[in-house]
């Protein structure tokens, strides 16, 4: 298993931890290649990450952003929306490169083609990938593909995936959780040159559990990142809490 672990005592120094990872990545590769590229996260568990990132010391103006996912049809005006969230709290606060966003409304197909070949231009140093209540990564639900060769791809969302939603509070009801999303697929997320993973709360523990115990299945679609070869990830005491009951 390749995977430096980090345990915070709280989300807020979790985050703190796993933004200052991001940043050393950020500037290496600024320093090698003149430029970086950088995949987020979004979703309640990434909020004390992306707060400690934006005040960072990084030359945020050689930095290009992506991100992981996005509701078909969901407005950018609804609170869910992962473009409104990223916007709000990254874009708006630092001077990026370049911002490209998975786009559910529209001509989906056309939006998929058009960020696909944005993203494949060159390599992605930083994957910033955060765990679900299912052991899902970005929106791979289990049984998870890990075989398309495909970026980005439309998927249904499984029940487990909805009632995370809605017990963070995106959406009221389960039925008002959109049925399907955008997402980037998994091969894509592992060729990433490093990835951060930040997976604070409760909530989290026996995802976190499952991922670092079970072998690399699709069921448990987090494991694959035990094959990364520059993975580290970022837990508090109680997302830990399953684990420290082996001990």
């Amino acid at each position: 298993m390749n995977v430096n672990i980090n345990i915070a005592p709280d989300p807020k120094t979790l985050g703190h931890n796993a933004a200052e990872a991001i940043a050393i990545l950020l500037r290496e590769a600024i320093k090698d290649h003149g430029t970086a590229r950088i995949i987020l996260s979004t979703g309640a568990s990434q909020f004390e990450t992306i707060s400690a990132l934006v005040e960072m010391d990084i030359p945020w103006d050689k930095v290009e952003m992506f991100h992981l996912d996005e509701y078909v049809g969901l407005s950018e005006s609804h609170k869910a929306s992962f473009r409104k969230y990223l916007k709000e709290r990254f874009v708006s606060k630092i001077s990026l490169k370049a911002a490209h966003f998975v786009n559910g409304e529209g001509d989906v197909s056309k939006n998929i083609e058009a960020l696909t070949k944005e993203l494949r231009k060159s390599p992605i140093d930083v994957g910033v990938i955060g765990i679900g209540e299912n052991g899902h990564i970005a929106f791979n639900d289990p049984p998870a593909d890990f075989d398309t060769e495909q970026a980005y791809k439309v998927v249904n969302l499984d029940e487990r995936c909805k009632l995370q939603q809605v017990g963070e509070g995106w959406f009221p009801t389960l039925s008002d959780v959109p049925s399907q999303a955008i997402t980037m697929c998994v091969k894509q997320i592992m060729a990433c040159r490093h990835i951060v993973t930040a997976v604070p709360h409760q909530v989290k523990a026996k995802a976190i559990f499952d991922t670092l115990t079970q072998s690399v299945n699709p069921n448990v679609p987090a494991t694959i990142m035990k094959g990364h070869p520059c993975w580290q990830l970022f837990i508090d005491d109680a997302s830990a809490g399953m684990l420290f009951k082996l001990y």
